[in-house]
């Protein structure tokens, strides 16, 4: 988890003075670069149930409908160098049993970033009360980084980690998922990257043999819809679980950096629906291994949010972070904003509507 490393990093530098000077970009990519999949580097949404193509391809189509939806994620607004996380998703059915769909996304991290483009295949087959649907997802991410725009301590050319000032890779990947869902509630499982990818590897006589990749992510998701008035007000829990490297253990140690993953970090979320129109909720995130940290580091944030449809399909969200950490103390929190359309909106008022 981003915040959890970063605030790790932070602990070390001891005075305010020094947090304020190096927060920035070169901290990112000491998060994201030093250590071998020591944090989750698959961009966050704190409205992901929104946003679910962008971690299951299982869930194309699965609608009923055409939908399409677009997110902007500032985080930790005010600390220069902050992630800025943008994606663009599209999917329908086509038949009764096949949807497809589109997801892009674009990530900028400091001196870094990556662009993404997939493409999403999903089987669904009726399954009890609900249908079982089986994503694959097929595409590309271009890595890339500018490192001249770091504030070197010591001369760059001391560093070979820095020889080439502007590395770029076009990674090919795919993913696969699982999403059963009915009318009133769902569970998933996905791996939306199954190839591991080196970014940078060092040579035997260097220091270290720490090795930069971007790391294979797990995901786990649930939710349902609980009626206590009727269609006039709905409870809807829901929950989303990461990790890296499947629940492998996390290790800041300086003598285990070789070590694939990161704190399992996992989202709750409860929200009501008002007259299948309104939509607000909170959320608490966190991380399951807080010892890792001193039992300091878990908690991440606690979020509000948003969501309303007009009649015209049109569905328009934001989403407010509250962060827990000491990085209150330089950020404003972090923020989306999400617009979307669906192009059958009329099916939500039949009889028996799709709530996810």
């Amino acid at each position: 988890m981003r915040t959890i490393i970063y605030e790790f990093v932070c602990s070390k530098l001891r005075t305010n003075l020094v947090i304020k000077k190096i927060t920035h970009i070169v901290l990112f990519r000491a998060i994201l670069f030093a250590y071998n999949g020591a944090a989750q580097q698959d961009a966050m949404f704190t409205k992901y149930m929104f946003n679910s193509l962008a971690y299951n391809p299982a869930f194309a189509g699965s609608p009923g409908y055409l939908s399409v939806r677009a997110l902007y994620r500032d985080q930790w607004w005010g600390i220069e160098g902050s992630p800025h996380t943008q994606t663009v998703t599209a999917h329908m059915p086509f038949g009764e049993k096949v949807g497809l769909g589109i997801s892009l996304g674009n990530d900028k991290i400091g001196a870094t970033g990556s662009t993404s483009a997939y493409a999403n295949y999903a089987y669904h087959i009726p399954f009890g009360k609900g249908k079982i649907s089986l994503g694959l997802q097929g595409g590309v991410t271009n890595w890339r980084a500018d490192w001249s725009v770091l504030k070197f301590k010591d001369p760059r050319v001391l560093d070979v980690s820095f020889n080439d000032l502007t590395p770029s890779r076009w990674l090919p990947n795919f993913g696969a998922g699982l999403f059963y869902y009915a009318q009133k509630y769902y569970v998933g499982f996905s791996v939306p990257h199954l190839i591991n990818y080196d970014l940078r590897k060092f040579d035997q006589g260097e220091p270290t043999l720490t090795t930069a990749s971007m790391a294979r992510h797990y995901y786990l998701t649930a939710g349902a819809t609980f009626d206590i008035f009727g269609p006039a007000v709905m409870f809807k829990p829901s929950l989303m679980i990461k990790s890296v490297g499947l629940f492998s253990e996390f290790s800041a140690s300086p003598n285990n950096l070789n070590k694939v993953g990161a704190p399992i970090e996992f989202d709750i979320d409860a929200s009501f629906l008002f007259y299948e129109t309104l939509w607000v909720g909170a959320s608490f995130r966190s991380a399951f291994q807080a010892e890792s940290f001193g039992g300091k580091s878990s908690f991440d944030s606690a979020d509000i949010w948003m969501s309303y449809y007009l009649n015209n399909g049109l569905r328009i969200g934001a989403a407010y972070d509250y962060t827990l950490t000491e990085l209150q103390s330089f950020a404003n929190g972090s923020f989306e904003v999400m617009l979307g359309y669906d192009f059958n909106f009329s099916s939500r008022r039949i009889n028996t509507p799709r709530y996810f």
